[in-house]
């Protein structure tokens, strides 16, 4: 029976609270996305040349919450979402974030229709995946929060060699687009 997507974001957001509050006793509170000045920009959607900050969201050590980490990268051409897709494959660089996607992961496409990111992984994001519900919830929801930072971007459907899948390694239901949930991400330090 396919779960409603509203079902699927209350039960995990469930999970993740009771969770948190259970083994640290820590407040989930959204980080919500970067505060910016007069003017300023925080994401460069569409493609260009020279740098770009982009904000990518990695495990922390108990798996209990997503970290940001803005890094400034070059853009080659690339669109805003490639770049994102391209800097979360390459893992995290701060200490204590924790890789989401298994190596060895290849992006195959990335085509923004109407908002959704329909973003088509090799094999090897369900092949080479350390699995548990954590373990797919923490892949998801960091490639998700990643690149729904780029306001044009509202929800991000998953693909595998170009098909798409009911889940990613069992657990999650993929076969809709997958909203922004704040919930998971760590709010300040």
């Amino acid at each position: 029976m396919k779960r409603p997507r509203a079902v699927w974001a209350a039960g995990l957001a469930l999970v993740a609270l009771t969770a948190a509050s259970a083994v640290s006793g820590c407040s989930l509170l959204p980080f919500g996305r970067p505060s910016v000045g007069p003017g300023e920009d925080p994401v460069t959607p569409g493609p260009g040349q020279g740098e770009v900050t982009v904000v990518l969201y990695f495990a922390d050590a108990d798996a209990m919450h997503l970290l940001p980490e803005a890094r400034v990268v070059t853009a080659g051409g690339e669109s805003y979402a490639a770049l994102v897709i391209r800097e979360l494959l390459a893992g995290p660089r701060l200490e204590g974030h924790g890789r989401t996607i298994p190596d060895g992961v290849r992006l195959l496409s990335l085509e923004i229709t109407e908002g959704v990111a329909y973003v088509n992984f090799s094999r090897e994001i369900r092949t080479n995946h350390w699995g548990g519900s954590t373990g797919e919830m923490f892949t998801i929801m960091s490639i998700v929060n990643s690149l729904t930072e780029d306001p044009s971007i509202t929800a991000v459907q998953f693909l595998i060699e170009g098909q798409r899948v009911e889940s990613l390694v069992g657990h999650a239901d993929l076969t809709v687009p997958i909203e922004r949930n704040e919930s998971l991400i760590k709010k300040g330090d």
